[in-house]
């Protein structure tokens, strides 16, 4: 989003954690190159959906681009001569299609900007380092007691944010982490209700929460100023790296990482559900938590960008709780995320995906009910258990806290009112997402189970089925047909001679007539023979016989037909 675009609440701005999937539909030969042809689909919807055409050494170029990370990606080799051959060309493509399989499945690689912009570059075109350098250089010309030291380049994942180190020109000796961030999607504070609740941030001063010593929003972006933690983050301290280090070749391909002691895992879980249970209590919804927004200061952990939640921007975990239905609410997924945190700090690295239902090495009973308790299928698919309950769970009920005291937030009303619908408007967006990819799962499932080899058998078996039928049904017809003809009148049925049995009056009635014959000769009436009667019976034979000699040819009419 440009630093121009001014977001209102509850406007759709564009998620840069949806995922992208990318086909090579085809491949055409030019002069001297060959060009694919890649289809791009951002989450479910079928209208964001895209072509983009790339050659073989666009993908070569981004390859070298990730090379950082530290994982082999199979990118197809070069091939200088006989590089258009059509054969060549096909295997090359498939080689081309795992290749982008690989990334787009990745969690880190598939979000980073270097990917985006190959595969949607008219949405990650702009220069998001300058648009925050100048957002920055506006805000010290009006306090000038602030100078940048450096930016951190590569410093975190997200792509709408970037980090400067700086100092304060009254404490030279110390460091401090200004952030420039974009408002996100989920942003459904009004301005002047953002700019209240920033300012109960920044006042803020418990020991599980990192403090926030400067914010500055606008109408599309904010400007944040907190202390820097030369230590870097939990995730640093877990995977044994610089904290300045690109987070690339941090975190995609870590060789050292290991996992916590227990003391240390039941400490650090215990202080951070602390934290966010302050801030369910106060009103506040936080969403964004990971290892790497955990900062351990002096045996404490306390919780970084809590801001995040209300500037609207998405969680890094979105992809995963959007395909689990039952995780719907703020504090479920809060829930759902420290699921993830408690798996890296006992194993060094967060789950590969979920459910995750098998805990190798033997892990502690205590740690292993916590961890089926928010990532095991029967959870994913009944629901989390609150911040309260993982509190009092063995792993953590009796853990020493160094401040006992009861810790709260102090909200206004009519914040906590605004904050209260905020958090229903991110659930309502939450809850459609995940009613749709639901309802493409679905349509999916029945295209695949139409398409099986099985499902097409049994449709050619009931195809052959209902052509026997249709078949015996019309011998049938047709026998029918002809029955009910026969027994019409158009042709009698023989009859005894000496017992001649007429038509009945429904035949006759319903029968059509048949054709009359051609007409006898006509005989002279004079000439005609006489016929016998039955009075003249017993002389019928000397009649013939008279009637035979008296007969003349001559006398004979000629028939008219």
């Amino acid at each position: 989003m440009s630093s121009r675009e001014k977001p209102t609440p509850g406007r759709l701005l564009l998620d840069d954690t949806v995922p992208l999937a990318a086909v090579i539909e085809a491949s055409q030969n030019l002069q001297s190159h060959t060009e694919y042809i890649v289809r791009v689909q951002r989450g479910v919807a079928s209208e964001n959906s895209w072509q983009v055409i790339r050659r073989y050494s666009d993908f070569d170029v981004l390859n070298s681009s990730l090379m950082v990370c530290g994982i082999s990606l199979p990118l197809p080799p070069k091939k200088l001569i006989g590089n258009m051959d059509r054969e060549f060309i096909a295997e090359r493509q498939r080689g081309l299609q795992a290749f982008l399989d690989s990334i787009t499945q990745h969690p880190l690689l598939s979000s980073s900007l270097i990917v985006k912009k190959f595969l949607d570059p008219n949405n990650y075109s702009a220069n998001y380092t300058e648009i925050a350098l100048q957002q920055v250089s506006m805000f010290f010309r009006s306090d000038l007691k602030w100078e940048v030291l450096e930016p951190l380049r590569d410093n975190g994942w997200r792509i709408r944010k970037k980090y400067f180190l700086i100092k304060n020109k009254e404490q030279p000796k110390e460091r401090f982490l200004l952030s420039w961030v974009d408002l996100g999607p989920d942003k459904f504070l009004s301005d002047k209700d953002l700019q209240s609740a920033m300012k109960l941030l920044t006042s803020l001063s418990t020991p599980y929460l990192c403090p926030l010593l400067f914010s500055s929003t606008s109408e599309s972006s904010a400007l944040l100023i907190r202390p820097f933690s030369e230590r870097g983050s939990l995730r640093d301290h877990i995977c044994k790296v610089k904290p300045r280090e690109s987070y690339l070749k941090k975190y995609c391909n870590p060789k050292k990482s290991q996992g916590l002691e227990l003391q240390h895992i039941k400490l650090y879980g215990r202080q951070i559900l602390e934290g966010l249970k302050l801030l369910h209590d106060g009103g506040l919804f936080f969403g964004h938590l990971h290892a790497s927004n955990v900062i351990v200061d002096d045996g404490v952990c306390r919780l970084a960008d809590v801001e995040n939640g209300i500037l609207g921007v998405p969680s890094a975990l979105r992809p995963a709780f959007t395909q689990l239905r039952k995780i719907n609410t703020t504090e479920s997924i809060d829930v759902f995320c420290f699921g993830h945190l408690l798996h890296e700090m006992m194993y060094g690295r967060p789950p590969d995906g979920v459910p995750v239902d098998q805990y190798p090495d033997d892990p502690p009973a205590a740690v292993v009910s916590v961890l089926q308790s928010t990532l095991s299928t029967e959870a994913c698919k009944s629901g989390m258990p609150s911040v309260a309950q993982l509190i009092r769970t063995p792993l953590f009920a009796d853990v020493p806290l160094r401040h006992s005291e009861k810790l709260q937030i102090k909200v206004p009303s009519r914040l906590r009112e605004a904050l209260r619908a905020a958090k229903e408007g991110l659930e309502r967006r939450l809850q459609e997402e995940q009613r749709m990819i639901h309802q493409h799962r679905r349509l999916t499932r029945a295209q695949s189970h139409h398409g099986s080899e099985g499902e097409r058998k049994k449709r050619k078996s009931l195809a052959r089925k209902k052509s026997r039928q249709s078949a015996y049904e019309n011998e049938e017809d047709v026998s029918v047909r002809n029955n009910n003809n026969s027994g019409s009148g158009a042709s009698s049925p023989p009859t005894c001679p000496s017992s001649p049995t007429p038509p009945s009056t429904t035949e006759a009635l319903t029968a059509p007539p048949a054709p009359p014959p051609p007409p006898p000769a006509v005989l002279d009436s004079s000439s005609r023979p006489p016929l016998a009667s039955s009075d003249a019976a017993g002389g019928g034979r000397s009649a013939l016989l008279s009637s035979i000699q008296a007969f003349s040819k001559g006398k004979l009419k000629k028939a008219v037909m």
